[in-house]
């Protein structure tokens, strides 16, 4: 018959293991990060890497980057790992990031039908690209998610001397540019299926099958650069932060071991991101 000694012994050895497993159960993390890097298959590519260094899970929210940012302002995720750097600045200026780190970039893309229909196939120039749609009215369509690539969309449309939000408003615009309020793959879908033009980060273009008639159309402009760039949520601001896992999971992005996950990332032999982690002025 076992005795009241035995009993509390066996008990403190129950709970010392439901303990350990709660813990075991706990070594996870939710990053919040854009499309481009769920839709391009990077994730599916380096986290296996990441989970056999550290042993940690990590569980992607795939958003905008306006919504990531806004999902790391609630609290809701211990990283964010997105690609629009005042913004970025922002949200640590603002006192929820720790830190921002840049990791890696590559480029925004035009593409379009082969039908050539606005005249700017093969050309480098995205502001006269931009200027020649508008023109011949030629189907745009825009994410319209407040995503990094709707960001780098609008801003470019300034560039070339067309201000979207205000023409929109005051219905100048017109039925060319239509908005899908949705990810880089619903828009390249819509694209697809309309023969029209929207710009897309490279990587989710690699990888996407559906493209029909769609080929790149404007590549090559400096002012299509696309940096990415990761920050812990502030702990103080949320206490709920996993602050050492997060922590672990931005130090390996950044180091050799991270970087170089990220740069054997290709697809047929065409690499999609480019490790710039050495770069702090990225």
């Amino acid at each position: 018959m076992p005795t009241r000694r035995s009993l509390i012994t066996f008990a403190a050895a129950a709970s010392l293991i439901a303990s350990s497993a709660a813990f075991a159960q706990t070594k996870s993390i939710v990053v919040a990060s854009t499309t481009s890097t769920q839709d391009s298959g990077l994730f599916e590519h380096i986290l296996p890497a990441f989970k056999k260094t550290s042993g940690i899970d990590v569980r992607v929210i795939s958003q905008g980057t306006g919504q990531a940012l806004d999902t790391g302002r609630r609290g809701d995720a211990d990283v964010v790992f997105v690609h629009a750097k005042p913004q970025e600045e922002k949200f640590v200026a603002d006192g929820f990031g720790v830190r921002r780190y840049p990791v890696m970039y590559n480029d925004f893309i035009l593409v379009g039908p082969k039908s050539n229909s606005a005249g700017i196939n093969g050309t480098t120039d995205i502001v006269a690209a931009l200027k020649a749609i508008k023109g011949k009215s030629v189907s745009f369509i825009s994410r319209g998610d407040k995503s990094g690539t709707h960001a780098a969309e609008l801003a470019l449309w300034k560039a070339a001397g067309i201000d979207i939000a205000k023409a929109r408003t005051d219905g100048s615009l017109g039925t060319w540019y239509k908005v899908i309020g949705q990810g880089m793959g619903a828009a390249l879908n819509t694209a697809s299926a309309s023969n029209a033009y929207t710009l897309t980060d490279r990587g989710t273009w690699l990888s996407f099958k559906n493209r029909g008639e769609l080929i790149i159309a404007v590549e090559g402009d400096n002012r299509l650069f696309n940096q990415y760039g990761v920050m812990l949520v502030n702990p103080e601001k949320h206490p709920s932060v996993k602050k050492d896992f997060g922590q672990q999971f931005i130090d390996w992005l950044v180091s050799s071991e991270g970087q170089k996950a990220i740069a054997d990332y290709k697809i047929n032999g065409e690499q999609l991101f480019y490790p710039n982690a050495s770069d702090s002025g990225a």
